[in-house]
């Protein structure tokens, strides 16, 4: 029996999409051999390819003067990536500290660029909140601004882009690209680790503006320079092609679903309902600022710690699977990403209803 899966990443799948490729695994399209066996530059998966791509920029409205790239390395092969690509090593970049991702992403910038700012820091509020859109203390002339619009692990999300006028915004959006709409146009470059809401582990994707792919510094890696895995359509090196083909078919049942505007409408229905349970029980608490709560990830503890392990025992026999918190930080950890059907938040706020019931 399948569980409901509440993992941050790797997470769960659509069933359809999981049914197809268990039908096709053996056979790939009267292939005799696996999507895994055939040629990346084949004309099979080269369709795959070209899908996979047409779709993202269906269903995001990726401006035309924009690149889709599908690599590896995941979003943090895209820490050292972004600083090598858009920013001399004297160059000054822009970073928005709000937790365990950003902060990573911070660090390896320092390894490749003389100064980063660090244009806010949350740490005082131990990252249980965004930074005042005006208090944020951008430099003048920076090659970019990152920022991590939500983090997975705090469950911190911003309810606002930042402005950062004629200087790029990058974002690193693992865990919420899909997951409603986007105006694409307001970025210099996203990038998104796929095991959230894109498919497997072993892919991330990147959308960049066009300009951006012809300023990689001298030195920086063929695997890493955009403009030269843009040139070759993502397949300098073989590509993650299990990953993508997966990607392809979750690109495919969303648009099946209804978009990105029924995705948004689901995943807010989903979060309004598990927070609701918790701000109303008395037992449970969610840490983060109401102003800035995740859609994607929900942490939360209980009245008393020494009561952790025997839910997380019940939970996993109700069938609710992966909802430790992350091990920096503990307590639980519910993520609803697209693939999260509505029936599975509602069977985890039974759970919880009723263990705080016994429990209260």
């Amino acid at each position: 029996m399948r569980v409901f899966n509440f993992a941050a990443g790797p997470a769960t799948l659509p069933v359809e999409v999981l049914e197809q490729v268990r039908d096709e695994l053996l056979d790939w399209q009267d292939s005799g051999a696996s999507v895994m066996e055939v040629s990346h530059r084949g004309k099979a998966f080269m369709a795959v390819a070209q899908e996979s791509e047409a779709s993202l920029r269906e269903l995001l409205g990726v401006p035309a003067n924009y690149r889709a790239l599908f690599l590896q390395g995941g979003a943090t092969g895209q820490f050292a990536a972004v600083p090598l690509n858009l920013a001399g090593p004297h160059a000054t970049v822009d970073y928005i500290n709000t937790g365990h991702w950003s902060k990573k992403a911070l660090h390896e910038a320092q390894r490749y660029t003389a100064r980063v700012n660090v244009a806010a820091d949350e740490a005082s509020s131990n990252y249980t909140t965004v930074p005042d859109p005006k208090a944020l203390r951008l430099s003048a002339g920076a090659a970019y601004v990152h920022y991590t619009p939500n983090e997975t692990i705090g469950g911190v999300e911003f309810p606002y882009i930042p402005g950062t006028g004629n200087v790029p915004l990058v974002a690193d959006m693992s865990s919420t690209l899909l997951s409603r709409p986007l105006d694409v146009g307001k970025f210099g470059l996203i990038y998104a680790g796929a095991q959230k809401n894109i498919g497997p582990a072993g892919l991330v994707v990147v959308i960049v503006r066009e300009d951006l792919t012809r300023k990689a510094r001298p030195g920086t890696p063929a695997v890493w320079d955009y403009r030269a895995m843009a040139e070759d359509h993502s397949m300098l090196n073989t590509p993650a092609t299990f990953a993508w083909y997966v990607a392809g078919l979750v690109l495919r049942w969303l648009k099946k679903e209804g978009g990105l505007a029924a995705m948004a409408a689901r995943n807010r229905a989903k979060a309004q309902l598990l927070y609701q349970t918790i701000d109303s029980s008395g037992f449970y608490r969610n840490p983060v600022a109401r102003n800035c709560r995740s859609w994607m990830n929900v942490p939360f503890t209980l009245a008393d710690a020494q009561l952790d392990e025997e839910f997380l025992a019940g939970a996993r026999a109700a069938g609710l699977a992966n909802l430790a918190g992350h091990r920096s930080v503990g307590g639980m950890r519910a993520s609803l990403y697209n693939a999260m059907p509505l029936a599975g938040v509602e069977a985890l706020v039974s759970f919880m209803k009723e263990f705080a019931r016994r429990h209260g």
